[in-house]
């Protein structure tokens, strides 16, 4: 029997996996923001929203392990550990460390076999997806917009992603930082430069708003705006470094750059 019986997910994307892995009567608490599966929000108790939690309520449910993600959980974190908790916060920014934390989660309750036949699943999504890419006449420049005031573009997961969708994230070079505010685009000029051939928004929490961009000066000249190729991931579908990233984000991308493979055969046959 696996030591940890009584576990608190602090974010998303662990009660994902662990009903994923079978392994859901372990969970007795949630986040707020938990959306998968969706028979998780009525079945558990929530007990915290991102950066904050109700630590008295997750002592009374007596836990023997809490899992949380990122220094952003730093002080919920040290409040449990000096209440003597066992804490494991992960910290994953890629999608190798997506997976890496799948694995640990299925260590950590005993399914090692279940977890590793997950991780194979999402990497047979992704191979399949790459091989519909290698179809595309060209690859598109994607500009992903994670925030909006100050503009932040997209973090690792979703640049590989992207790529592996068969685009080519425009500001990968920025992908390459962990932390949001070293993702700040300070010179607006800049993505107009980079003349993206698909624009993605993805604000995180909240609904995206593709007239904010149209508004923004010189944005008439980028290709994206020009040809009609602006559109929105839901953040809960694309930001939550677990699973979904996999089978809703990358889906999502996918069918958003094929359509644009179209367009482009379609303009090309009719030019």
């Amino acid at each position: 029997m696996s030591l940890h019986q009584r576990i608190i997910c602090l974010t998303a994307e662990t009660p994902e996996i662990l009903y994923l892995l079978g392994e859901q009567d372990r969970i007795v608490g949630i986040s707020g923001f938990t959306t998968r599966p969706s028979i998780a929000r009525k079945e558990k108790p929530k007990i915290s929203a991102f950066t904050s939690a109700n630590i008295n309520k997750i002592l009374a449910l007596e836990p023997d392990l809490v899992l949380g993600f990122s220094n952003l959980q730093a002080d919920i974190a040290t409040s449990l550990i000096k209440a003597g908790i066992e804490v494991h916060i992960f910290n994953q920014r890629s999608i190798e460390e997506i997976l890496r934390m799948i694995t640990t989660i299925g260590a950590l309750v005993g399914a090692v076999e279940k977890a590793a036949l997950l991780v194979s699943e999402l990497r047979q999504q992704m191979d399949q997806v790459e091989e519909t890419a290698s179809y595309l006449p060209r690859k598109p420049v994607v500009y992903f917009e994670e925030w909006n005031d100050p503009i932040i573009s997209g973090i690792k997961w979703v640049s590989e992603l992207i790529e592996i969708a068969g685009g080519e994230d425009c500001f990968a070079d920025l992908g390459q930082f962990r932390l949001a505010k070293e993702r700040v685009i300070h010179d607006h000029e800049e993505i107009i430069r980079r003349q993206p051939d698909i624009i993605i928004g993805s604000w995180c929490g909240k609904k995206f708003q593709p007239e904010q961009l149209l508004a923004r000066p010189g944005w008439d000249t980028i290709p994206a705006v020009q040809h009609g190729q602006i559109h929105e991931i839901k953040s809960a579908d694309l930001l939550q470094p677990g699973p979904a990233a996999i089978t809703q984000g990358l889906k999502q991308l996918q069918a958003i750059i094929q359509r644009w493979g179209v367009q482009q055969a379609h303009s090309k046959h009719w030019s």
